[in-house]
């Protein structure tokens, strides 16, 4: 499938960056993390008093409430149990307004409604951000001599908070069972919650100085407002098994035949990083005949240069950042995916003009004000194995 190319140069906010409306509606939940527990409660007062107004009976007013602070309780728990570990009262707030409207149906439907509220609270922040898995795909290129498929991990969008989680544990697990050749590592280390914090170094460390593969672990930095090069470089140090590129190239080889693995730095500006793709290739191909262009991965970690990447020859681009969604409805996918092109790349393996694309749900979650919430998109690590052909 053919995605245009399309100019971003006049846009002034991009995904991923500094001062960017996501960015800024996470100040404010800052703001209200930082609400006494007295006043925030009288704040969930607020929608539960609109429902019993529509019901003229306090009992609904009173019932919304208890649900409100249910909802809060099961947020607050998530740092007890290791689950996560991100402030509680601003998704609090996105649920309370989520339950208004089932809240206005009749008395007898508006409780159950509720009570399913509660279970998918409980499922959605709970146990399925936990659920990792692992993604077998599968992919033949003539570029490669036919013989071994190459065994590709691609890991991203770690998100590593203050403590190891279940999800980390089980990634280690998933990673040992592999068996990868080669691992590949898509950006965003860290949660944006604890950027500064050396507890998140380390838990990030712990993961990362796990990683082995013959043919070695390499990664590129992903968000600039996650990926700040100053945590990347405590977060690195001394990590000697972790190849960090920067806007370079390098070869590995697999069952004699050459394998490029390009790793660009990500701005969100496609109209910046385009050129620079450019310059990478053209450095590493200078001494060698066009026709003899060994197959090459594209480590980025948005997916939205696929058109400048397609446009480049290359032939697999590895990214994350979008999570997913982090929530999907049925029939229609992700809510929001942080992406310039919307929901063309949100999820999943995409063809484009000879380029195969895939972009990982990630490991853990943005941090911040964001919810700690997985539906219907639970994280992923990926296997690939990549098999050559006789020509």
């Amino acid at each position: 499938m053919a995605t245009v190319k399309r100019d971003f140069s006049h846009i002034k906010q991009f995904p991923g960056t500094d001062g960017n409306r996501f960015d800024l509606l996470l100040v404010t939940f800052d703001f209200i993390e930082e609400l006494p527990a007295v006043v925030f409660a009288a704040l969930l007062l607020l929608p539960a008093a609109l429902a019993g107004l529509a019901h003229g009976s306090w009992w609904a007013a009173l019932g919304l409430w208890l649900f409100e602070m249910c909802d809060w309780g099961l947020l607050a728990a998530l740092p007890l149990r290791a689950r996560s570990f991100g402030p509680a009262k601003p998704p609090t707030v996105v649920l309370a307004l989520l339950r208004l409207l089932p809240a206005l149906l009749p008395l007898p439907l508006a409780a159950a409604a509720e009570a399913l509220g509660t279970l998918l609270v409980v499922y959605s922040f709970w146990i399925e951000p936990n659920r990792l898995g692992l993604t077998i795909q599968k992919l033949t290129t003539s570029k490669l001599a036919a013989g071994r498929p190459l065994r590709l991990l691609h890991l991203g969008d770690l998100h590593a908070e203050i403590q190891l989680t279940e999800r980390e544990r089980r990634l280690r697990e998933w990673v040992r069972s592999a068996n990868a050749d080669l691992i590949l590592f898509s950006g965003d280390f860290l949660n944006l919650s604890y950027l500064d914090d050396p507890r998140a170094w380390e838990t990030a460390r712990t993961v990362l100085r796990e990683l082995h593969a013959p043919l070695g672990v390499y990664a590129v930095t992903g968000s600039p407002a996650v990926d700040r090069p100053e945590a990347v470089q405590h977060v690195l140090a001394g990590l000697d098994n972790i190849h960090w590129l920067r806007d370079e190239a390098v070869t590995v080889w697999h069952e004699g035949s050459a394998i490029r693995i390009v790793g660009l730095s990500c701005t969100h500006k496609p109209f910046v990083d385009g050129p620079r793709l450019q310059a990478v290739l053209s450095a590493a191909e200078s001494s060698e005949a066009p026709s003899h262009r060994p197959f090459t991965i594209l480590l980025y970690h948005t997916p939205d240069l696929a058109p400048e990447a397609a446009a480049a020859g290359i032939d697999l681009q590895l990214s994350g950042h979008t999570h997913g969604g982090q929530v999907r409805l049925p029939g229609y996918g992700a809510l929001f995916t942080a992406s310039l092109y919307g929901k063309r790349f949100e999820s999943g393996r995409i063809e484009e003009d000879g380029l195969t694309l895939y972009v990982t749900r990630g490991i853990g979650m943005e941090g911040k004000g964001a919810p700690r919430v997985r539906f219907m998109t639970p994280p992923e690590i990926i296997l690939w194995e990549i098999s050559g052909s006789a020509e």
